[in-house]
């Protein structure tokens, strides 16, 4: 039986146990499932980031919307509906409430997301690339950056979609309080690439440093998620050029579509995996698994910190 946080918000045995005993717990966001990967191998790969948590002795926490509910960790039957699905909506917070309202089936965004992961009492998040600032625009800014500013979760990402202002969007972290590391790397991941150089961050080179400074953020009350950037293994990196060429054409296309709104990056992402003749696409799994498996190390060094009672939350 799945346990109520709230009448909308449900918990399912598995993730409710696991937490109640202090085991380590990854959460997952949903829009890869029903916004950022084509049917069927949108639930190819969920089951696919939730078998490397179970196969690490981490419970997963897959989050979506459905039936006008919120659930925390879906079973696969719920898996399987929500990635056949053409209904789904993309839900970020403040979408919540009118979905709700609403009865939709939809995908969390990395926002939403991270606040239901926080609610739950989830440590650790693992997704593909966080939204940003858009490019050509100072005002088109991902609701991601704010909720990022408010959950102290640990996130694990490729770093920002290489489709958006990646310059302007570690300004915006920055004002914001967001602390920022790359994973055994000083480059900045740019999802599909690696990163050139141009733009530099701390870098952090255990699992058990990254659960050692989330101990320090919940020590002194410190609000924000504590965000590792882990980049795309060597052997799917695109080259930076590769790719900006394939952007700059994708967003040509979306400008001519008049593509504009929530549709702008699915459209653009999938236009690039077009363009790129698929390696995008094997870049974006792969970076995907990574994280996964990251996450489940951290979630697993935050857990041993729990036990030995270092852990305040």
């Amino acid at each position: 039986m799945k346990r109520n946080i709230s009448q909308n918000i449900l918990i399912s045995p598995q993730v409710d146990q696991a937490l109640k005993s202090g085991l380590p717990v990854v959460a997952f966001e949903s829009t890869v499932v029903t916004h950022g990967l084509p049917f069927p191998t949108n639930l190819e790969l969920a089951k696919e980031m939730e078998e490397i948590a179970r196969n690490a002795k981490v419970t997963p926490a897959t989050i979506a919307l459905m039936r006008g509910k919120v659930l925390i960790g879906l079973q696969d039957s719920e898996m399987s509906d929500l990635a056949k699905s053409t209904n789904n909506h993309k839900i970020s917070t403040k979408d919540i409430a009118f979905a709700l309202h609403k009865n939709w089936n939809g995908g969390t965004t990395v926002a939403a997301t991270l606040f239901f992961a926080h609610l739950a009492g989830i440590s650790v998040f693992a997704t593909g690339g966080i939204g940003g600032v858009h490019r050509n625009s100072n005002f088109d800014i991902s609701n991601d950056l704010y909720e990022l500013s408010k959950r102290r979760v640990v996130v694990i990402c490729s770093g920002v979609k290489s489709i958006l202002d990646i310059s302007s969007t570690l300004e915006y972290l920055e004002t914001m309080g967001v602390p920022l590391f790359g994973y055994q790397t000083n480059r900045f991941p740019e999802f599909y690439s690696k990163g050139n150089g141009e733009h530099v961050v701390e870098q952090i080179d255990t699992t058990n440093a990254i659960a050692q400074i989330y101990n320090q953020q919940c020590e002194l009350g410190l609000p924000e998620a504590l965000l590792v950037a882990n980049p795309v293994p060597d052997e799917y990196a695109i080259e930076k050029e590769t790719m900006e060429a394939n952007i700059e054409a994708a967003l040509l296309a979306a400008s001519i579509s008049g593509i504009h709104g929530p549709e702008t990056t699915p459209f653009i992402l999938s236009k690039v995996a077009e363009l790129s003749g698929g390696r995008a696409l094997q870049a974006n799994l792969a970076l995907l698994r990574n994280n996964a498996q990251l996450a489940c190390e951290v979630a697993i060094e935050i857990s041993q910190l729990k036990s030995r009672r270092k852990l305040i939350i």
